[in-house]
This record gives C-alpha cells, sequence and structure tokens, in this order.
C-alpha cells in the first residue's frame, strides 16, 4: 500500500510503532523494520552510549529504514541529535515540539523530523518550522496524553497542514488503517498494539495483564505526576487516586521515591529537580514533583521487571479489544490484509448491482 508515509520514509506499509520507553528497543524494533513498517527506538530511557549501541545494533540486523524517539527538551538533546545523524537514522521523532532550530539541524543532515503532537495547534507550529510529517495523537493513545478523540483531533489537523500526518490513538487493526486513510491520514501509528507482541521484551505476566484489561480497567489520571497520563489501573494508580489528604499522599510518594532512589540513583535533590523541570508549567503538590522524577523507574518497574503491584503500565485505551500476542511479522501482515479486505468490501458496496457479471454471450 503505497501513501504520502511510505514515500516519505521508504518503508513498504503505513505502520509505525512508537517509541515506547523500556518497550522500544532494539530487538523489537528490528522486528518492525523487517516486517515493512517504520520501528522507533525510544531513547529518553537510554544513555547516549546506550542509544548508540542501540542504533547500531538495528543496523546489523537489517537496512531497512527505522527512527529514535527524542525528547526535545532534554539536557543532552544535541548530543543525542549528532548521535543519529552520525549513525545515519533515517527518522527523528519528537514526543514534544523540537525548536525551529533542531528541526534545520536534522533537515540539514538529512534526518526526517516527524515530531507527536496532541492538538492542532501544534502541528501548525512545527509544519511551518520546516517538520516532514507529524504523528497526531488522540486522547485515546497511552501514556501522556491529551483530552481530544482522534476522530476529532486527526481531521482538524490533515486540513490544516500541508504535511503527511500519521494517526495515533485507537489503532490496533487494518479497520482502523482504513479509517484513518479516510480521514486523509497517511498511516497509522501503534503502541500498545506493538507492545503485546512476542518480539516485545515485556515480562509475560505484564503482557497478560494487559490482555485482561476491559475497557473500565483503562483510566486517565493527573495523579501520577500531575499531567493527562493513561494507564492501567494498578493497584498503585488506585491508591494514588483513592488516597485522602496532601500528608497521605505525600507519605505514600516519599516512599516509593525512596526504593526508586536506589535504582536510579537519583540524590533527593536531584530528584526533586528533576520533577519540577517536568512540571510543564502546572502546578503540582510535592509528591507529584517526587513521582514525577521517578515516572521513567515506574514504567521500568512493570516494563522491565514485570512489578505490576509497583509500577505502572502506559495503555491505550485499545488494550480493551487487543485479545492476542502475534510477532511483529504477523501483526503487520494480518493488518495490512485486514485493510485490503476492507477495501475491497467497500468498493464492493459502491459498485451498482450486477456490475461484476458481464451479460450471457458477452
Amino acid at each position: 500500500m503505497r501513501t504520502a508515509l511510505t514515500d516519505l520514509v521508504g518503508v513498504r506499509h503505513p505502520i509505525v510503532q512508537t517509541g515506547m520507553g523500556w518497550v522500544a528497543g532494539p530487538r523489537l524494533v528490528t522486528a518492525t523494520a523487517r516486517a515493512g513498517a517504520l520501528g522507533i527506538l525510544a531513547s529518553a530511557t537510554m544513555t547516549p552510549e546506550q542509544l548508540r549501541s542501540a542504533v547500531r545494533e538495528v543496523r546489523s540486523r537489517t537496512d531497512a529504514p527505522f527512527g529514535v524517539n527524542l525528547r526535545s527538551d532534554a539536557g543532552d538533546a544535541r548530543e543525542r541529535v549528532r548521535i543519529i545523524v552520525e549513525e545515519g537514522v533515517r527518522v527523528a521523532s519528537f514526543a514534544l515540539a523540537p525548536s525551529r532550530e533542531l528541526i534545520a539541524e536534522l533537515k540539514d543532515a538529512g534526518v526526517l523530523v516527524v515530531p507527536s503532537v496532541g492538538a492542532r495547534r501544534h502541528a501548525e507550529k512545527v509544519a511551518a518550522w520546516g517538520a516532514d510529517a507529524v504523528i497526531v495523537q488522540g486522547g485515546e493513545g497511552g501514556g501522556h496524553t491529551g483530552d481530544v478523540a482522534t476522530t476529532v483531533l486527526l481531521p482538524q489537523v490533515v486540513d490544516a497542514v500541508g504535511i503527511p500526518v500519521v494517526a495515533a490513538g485507537g489503532f490496533h487493526d487494518g479497520r482502523g488503517l482504513v479509517a484513518a486513510l479516510a480521514y486523509g491520514a497517511a498511516g497509522v501509528a501503534m503502541g500498545t498494539r506493538f507492545l503485546l507482541t512476542s518480539d516485545s521484551t515485556v515480562p509475560d505476566a505484564v503482557k497478560a495483564r494487559y490482555l485482561a484489561a476491559t475497557a473500565k480497567d483503562i483510566t486517565l489520571t493527573r495523579a501520577v505526576d500531575g499531567l493527562p497520563h493513561r494507564m492501567l489501573r494498578t493497584e498503585m494508580v488506585a491508591e494514588l487516586e483513592n488516597g485522602t489528604g496532601r500528608l497521605r499522599a505525600l507519605y505514600g510518594a516519599v516512599r516509593r521515591a525512596s526504593r526508586f532512589r536506589r535504582l536510579s540513583g537519583l540524590s533527593w535533590p536531584g530528584m526533586v529537580r528533576d520533577g519540577l523541570a517536568m512540571r510543564h508549567g502546572k502546578e503540582l503538590s510535592w509528591s507529584q514533583v517526587l513521582l514525577a522524577a521517578n515516572t521513567p523507574m515506574l514504567l521500568r518497574a512493570a516494563m522491565v521487571e514485570g512489578r505490576t503491584d509497583l509500577g505502572i503500565m502506559a495503555s491505550g485505551q485499545v488494550a480493551a479489544l487487543i485479545e492476542d500476542v502475534p510477532s511483529v511479522a504477523g501483526l503487520v501482515e494480518r493488518v495490512m490484509a485486514d485493510a485490503e479486505g476492507t477495501l475491497a468490501a467497500l468498493a464492493a458496496m459502491s459498485s451498482p448491482p450486477g456490475a461484476e457479471s458481464s451479460p450471457s454471450g458477452a
């Protein structure tokens, strides 16, 4: 299937595997690239040295294009940009809008810039600054997200910018891909669906927790770090949401922060400094400041260590529809087959009666 996304990036299928922290490592990205979709490494949970190693590992396993997701507000963002330029990475994606200067630096080096946005105005801004495409995530998406549904946000952005738009938030099959194309998107990006594959390194017990989730088990909460964050409603999330009183919340945050401080190696002043830096202009309680600083470690506890009781599990609402754990190759093949079948069925609906059969003797 050829779209503006496949032409731009050089992949066979208009599907993007998003850069999920602790999930989108070399194994998942390699499998995605080999399957003909665009895999994106999550660099925010890697040191620069680990990022370079991960890029080289993927490159050693496939010649297909892939990308790296960066945090534009990270103190070492330019060092990471230098790495992806030096290593010949095809695509740089961003969770937050990169600066005009950063976009120009990447484009001058021949790297495609594809920021993720959650609002029309953000898409318009990065497009004006030279972004090559945008990923638009609606409120159904996992992790930090907005409150506007994909079906409302996507057509707004498609109509507002003249660059390829990739739809994210609520996609897991070929029907969704066709729906996104009908809205004017050039493809879809999926996170939770790729997390639930056999090529994902997430522990099986954690995958089982996702598979068992119903729609009511997936919540959008500000209780963790003060920002809208969609995730599974785990024991820890329920405790944070149901906690009464600031002192109780602060006590729980300090207790958890102490535990994660030992894992992350952060000092208490460093933890507070990082937490304050992650406020993004929001008013946070001290408990949320500590939790914000520890969010990457909270994710790691679940996604790497399998501690569903202790960590947090970012999740799109689409988890409620997923029932299996295929290989990435099997997933991509199935999505594309479903999309082709859906398109054929729609074409048949628009054909006049008897158009498929010719008159006798013709």
